[in-house]
Order: structure tokens, then C-alpha cells, then sequence
């Protein structure tokens, strides 16, 4: 009796472990069709794989602070089921995308012109952070809080990043923490700080 339980309990758990790492290694899911058209559209031709959002991109003079310009899903429906997207990134010198992670995808990203600190905190709390010159490549790995840092103070830095997913999604980690509606006595608590400097932190992200 005692070796049946036993095995029902490796069992159960075996299974447990599948439907976790099925969770965890998830992605877009695969679709049965070529491609997927929209619903109110009965055909399409080539226009509708085009995206000529990123032409105003070309030639143009550096943004005053970080810039992302997307080609996802949201603004090229056809990468619908295609599980890949980009997005072109504008570093002004002395500039950061700050930390944040993409819950759906990794991110290949590709430094175009400049010169980037890029960086990423993995789930035992290590730091691998890099130093990356024009046509360097890096690869920040699904789900993990990650940065960009221009650290020059004369040039802007482009770089392009590739994500396996069409919408890989963006969660920011200083708004989603303090930008959110977390009471800021309970932000002090984990912080080890007082509400006064959570409040100018608030007022920072403004």
C-alpha cells in the first residue's frame, strides 16, 4: 500500500513538473494556417505583410531622450502567429532604457551605430553586464530584468532588437513599482527607507 502511494505521489508530481515547465517555456502559440488575416478582411495581397512604419526612422536626427519605435504586433497585424517582432531603439548620449523585462520573449538586440552598457540580473540574483561596440549582438534571456545604458556624452547609440514573440511585452520595473497603486508604507517597509523618499521617487516618475 505504502509503495502505491508512493508512486502515485512521484507521479503527481512528475506531472506538476511538466505542466510547469510547459508554462514556463510557452510562447506564442502555433497556428494551423500559413498566416493569419483579420476577420473583416475576406483576402489580402502583399501590402498587408509590408510595414513602412520605420521609413521616418531613416536619416532622422537623434530624439531629445530614449526612444522605441515597435513593429509588433499592435502596428504590423500581420506578424500575428509569426512569433517574431522588432523594435528600433534611440539611445541620446547619457541616456537608459531602464530596468524592465519582456514576459513573452528574449530579445536579440544588435547595436547599429554608438556604443552601449547593457546588462542583465538572472533568477540567483547575478549580474552579467557588457560593454557593447557598433555591430556587437547580445542576447537578454526570456523574462529576466534587464538595461541599456548610453555612457557617451556626444553620440547617440541605435540599435535594433529582435524578439521571438509578436508581442513580446514590456513590464518596467520602476512603474510597476512605483507607479502602481502599492501603498507607500508597504514600498518604505521594502525598501528600508522612509515614505518621504518613496514620494520623491513617485514624483521622479512622474
Amino acid at each position: 500500500m505504502e509503495s502505491k502511494t508512493s508512486s502515485s505521489t512521484v507521479l503527481l508530481a512528475l506531472a506538476i513538473l511538466i505542466v510547469i515547465f510547459q508554462m514556463a517555456s510557452a510562447g506564442d502559440p502555433d497556428i494551423l494556417t500559413d498566416f493569419v488575416m483579420p476577420l473583416e478582411v475576406p483576402s489580402v495581397d502583399a501590402s498587408y505583410f509590408t510595414f513602412s512604419g520605420l521609413r521616418d526612422l531613416v536619416g532622422a536626427s537623434s530624439p531629445d531622450k530614449f526612444k522605441v519605435t515597435k513593429a509588433s504586433m499592435v502596428e504590423f497585424p500581420a506578424l500575428n502567429g509569426q512569433s517574431v517582432s522588432y523594435a528600433i531603439l534611440q539611445y541620446p548620449e547619457g541616456s537608459v532604457n531602464p530596468f524592465h523585462t519582456h514576459p513573452r520573449a528574449s530579445e536579440l538586440l544588435f547595436l547599429v551605430s554608438g556604443t552601449l552598457q547593457v546588462g542583465f540580473i538572472d533568477s540567483t540574483n547575478k549580474m552579467f553586464n557588457q560593454t557593447l561596440q557598433t555591430g556587437d549582438v547580445f542576447v537578454f534571456p526570456k523574462g529576466l530584468v534587464h538595461y541599456q545604458y548610453n555612457a557617451d556624452g556626444n553620440n547617440c547609440a541605435w540599435a535594433i532588437s529582435a524578439f521571438g514573440s509578436a508581442n513580446a511585452g514590456t513590464v518596467s520595473v520602476p512603474n510597476s513599482v512605483f507607479n502602481t497603486s502599492i501603498p507607500d508604507n508597504i514600498l518604505a517597509k521594502s525598501f528600508k527607507t522612509d515614505i518621504m523618499t518613496i514620494q520623491k521617487l513617485k514624483a521622479g516618475l512622474a
